[in-house]
C-alpha cells in the first residue's frame, strides 16, 4: 500500500450559508498490486499523523455503512489491512502514532529514498488523476493560476465537504471499473482475482483499529487523573491505574485532535486502552484546533497562566462570535465546520450532477508540511 496527500484542487462552501471556507486536503492509499483505491479521508486540516490513521482505518475496514452515510449507491469492495505502508518522509509518517499503531498490527512500515519521488509513483500517479476529474468540479483552483486563467473559484464554488466526499465516492467506484494501463485489467478485476486467492485481514471496530493510530502524549496520573494542556481528564477506570502510579510513572494517552472530551490511557499490564472523559463533564466537546486559538486569545490578553476554566470560556466566546456575526469571513466558517460533530450527517442529493470521472491525465499538487503542537507529534 501507497499513501500520500495533497490539497484538493476545488473551493468548498460550509453547510450553513453556501460560502467559500478554503480548499481541503485528501489523503488517499492506493494498493500496488491491484492499483486499487482501498481508502480515503477528505479533512480540513493539513496532513497529520491523524489523517493517516483515519486513512488507514477506512482502508481496513467495510465501507458500505460509510457509503450510506453518504448516499453514494455505489459498490466499494476493497478492504484490509496492508501488509506493507509503503510511504515519503513526511513528519506524519514518522510518527509515533504511526509506528506504534503498525507495530501493534503487524504492517510493515517501510519510507522512500530521500530525494527519489519515482517511488512513490504509483500513488502520485492516481493523485494526478483524481486531481484532474476535479478540475471539471464547480470551484475549482486548476493546478496553477496560469491554467485558471480569469475563473473565479470562490464565486463558482457550490459543493460541501459531504458533497465532495460523495462525488469521490462515485469517482473511484468509476475508476474501479476501467482498464488501468498499467495491467491492461480493471482494478476491480484484478482485486477480486487477488482477493480470492489471498483474503485480506478486514477490521471489525474501526474505532478500536484508529485509537492505535492517533497522537501520542504521555502524562504522570495523580490522584484526581491526568491534566493535558490544562484540561482535567477522570474516569473510574483509571482507578487501578491511580493506586500504582508511583511505580507506573508516565503512561501512554492517546487523544483526537477532533475532539478532546474524551482520551484513551494505554493500561501497561493488560496492553489496553481505557476510555477516560473530561473530569468536569458539563464542558463542551472542542477540538485542539478551538483549544490552541483559546489558548493564544488568553495569552493575547496578558494571561501568564491559562486554567481550564478560562479556556473553555474562551472558546465558548469564539463560539458565540463566529455564529452570531452578520458577515462571517472564511476564516470563521471553515474554523465553524471543522467543530466536533456529534452525529453524522444526514444523505442527500449530491448538488451538482456529474458524468462519471474519466481518470486517465497525471498531476500532481503541492502538500503542505504540518504544524507540531505541544508535546502531541505532529498532529
Amino acid at each position: 500500500m501507497q499513501i500520500d496527500h495533497t490539497v484538493i484542487d476545488v473551493v468548498l462552501v460550509d453547510e450553513q450559508d453556501r460560502a467559500p471556507i478554503g480548499r481541503p486536503y485528501l489523503t488517499v492509499g492506493v494498493d500496488v498490486t491491484t492499483r486499487a483505491i482501498v481508502g480515503m479521508v477528505v479533512t480540513l486540516d493539513p496532513p497529520s499523523a491523524t489523517s493517516v490513521g483515519l486513512c488507514l482505518a477506512h482502508i481496513a475496514t467495510d465501507k458500505q455503512a460509510w457509503l450510506e452515510t453518504l448516499g453514494a449507491q455505489v459498490t466499494w469492495p476493497m478492504a484490509g489491512k496492508p501488509a506493507q505502508l509503503y510511504v515519503d518522509n513526511g513528519a506524519e509518517f514518522h510518527s509515533e502514532a504511526l509506528r506504534r499503531g503498525c507495530e501493534e498490527h503487524g504492517i510493515a512500515l517501510d519510507y522512500r529514498p530521500p530525494g527519489e519521488p519515482q517511488y512513490g509513483g504509483v500513488v502520485e500517479r492516481l493523485i494526478g488523476t483524481l486531481m484532474s476529474e476535479v478540475h471539471e468540479l464547480p470551484g475549482t483552483t486548476f493546478s496553477n493560476p496560469v491554467d485558471r486563467g480569469p475563473y473565479d473559484s470562490d464565486a463558482t464554488a457550490a459543493l460541501t465537504l459531504l458533497e465532495l466526499q460523495r462525488w469521490l465516492a462515485f469517482a473511484v467506484a468509476a475508476y474501479h471499473h476501467q482498464v488501468h494501463e498499467g495491467h491492461g485489467r480493471p482494478p476491480l478485476a484484478v482485486w477480486e482475482e487477488e482477493a480470492t486467492a489471498h483474503p485480506p485481514t478486514t477490521v471489525a471496530n474501526p474505532r478500536s483499529f484508529l485509537i492505535d493510530f492517533l497522537p501520542v502524549v504521555r502524562r504522570r496520573l495523580t490522584r484526581t487523573g491526568l491534566v493535558i494542556d490544562h484540561v482535567h481528564y477522570f474516569s473510574d477506570t483509571l482507578k487501578p491505574l491511580i493506586a500504582r502510579r508511583q511505580q507506573i510513572g508516565r503512561v501512554v494517552v492517546r487523544r483526537d485532535p477532533r475532539d478532546l472530551s474524551r482520551v484513551w490511557v494505554l493500561d501497561p499490564q493488560s496492553n489496553a486502552y481505557l476510555s477516560v472523559g473530561y473530569r468536569h463533564l458539563a464542558h463542551p466537546a472542542i477540538s485542539l484546533w478551538e483549544h490552541r486559538a483559546a489558548v493564544a486569545r488568553l495569552r493575547e490578553q496578558g494571561r501568564g497562566e491559562v486554567d481550564e476554566q478560562a479556556l473553555f470560556a474562551s472558546v465558548e466566546q469564539m463560539r458565540h462570535v463566529s455564529e452570531t456575526a452578520t458577515k462571517s469571513t472564511r476564516r470563521a466558517r471553515r474554523e465553524r465546520q471543522r467543530r466536533p460533530v456529534a452525529s453524522t450527517p444526514s444523505p442527500g442529493p449530491i448538488a451538482v450532477p456529474l458524468p462519471p470521472p474519466d481518470l486517465r491525465q497525471d498531476a500532481r499538487a503541492e502538500e503542505p508540511a504540518p504544524a507540531p503542537f505541544d508535546d502531541i507529534e505532529e498532529w
